[in-house]
């Protein structure tokens, strides 16, 4: 299949089949598509606390209540659970562990290659804390791992569910984000859509070619 069909047939699921799971190999792959996801700079200002077990999921529930309560029965009975977390700053000595990862991994011809990369990537950094906005920056670039992820979950016939409709707040204080730089960002649930999900039968709707492209 394309990877258009693929995008045809993906779907937010809004019910999950509690007694299912997704094989770990399948996970293992959907963990390895967020790694390589893509990043402005090379900067990948992300980490991604996985739930699996039903305690790991009741911990992620927590960000869903009160106003988020519809969202507690997705994490609690999907088969696994994603929470895409954001570096609160990409500071020097984070910066430096990325720039010898790239060299470990043989990204620079030289010397020179290497310097090149750290002042291209630093300029950007400098440029959005000058603008104040670097978790914004981030966001922007976590965004794109969690397009890759559920591409990639349709891709291997897992249903998914973004949720940007949880307590952020909550959960940095149950995991302890903060005091490792993070900030939770959205939680996606991955499984098996059950026999209630009233959204598996639905058409897929978006506005028509002709009004989200213009062609020079």
């Amino acid at each position: 299949m394309s990877p258009v069909s693929f995008a045809r047939q993906r779907y937010t699921t809004k019910a999950y089949d509690a007694s299912r799971q997704v094989d770990q190999a399948i996970i293992d792959e959907l963990l390895e598509l967020l790694r390589l996801s893509p990043s402005s700079v090379n900067s990948q200002p992300w980490h991604f606390v996985v739930a699996s077990t039903a305690e790991g999921k009741a911990r992620l529930a927590k960000g869903a209540q009160g106003g988020f309560a519809y969202n507690q029965p997705k994490i609690l009975n999907a088969s696994h659970v994603i929470l895409i977390c954001t570096r609160r700053d990409l500071d020097e000595a984070y910066l430096a562990d990325v720039l010898q990862q790239e060299a470990d991994d043989g990204r620079f011809r030289d010397d020179a290659a290497r310097t090149t990369q750290h002042n291209t990537r630093s300029s950007y950094v400098e440029l959005h804390r000058g603008l104040g906005d670097i978790p914004h920056w981030a966001e922007k670039q976590a965004y794109l791992a969690l397009g890759t992820l559920l591409l990639g979950a349709a891709a291997k016939g897992v249903d998914a569910t973004p949720m940007e409709g949880i307590d952020r707040a909550a959960l940095d204080e149950e995991l302890g984000l903060a005091a490792q730089g993070l900030s939770s960002m959205v939680a996606v649930a991955l499984g098996y859509h059950s026999d209630s999900d009233f959204n598996a039968a639905l058409p897929k709707s978006r506005l028509p070619a002709e009004r989200v492209f213009t062609h020079l």
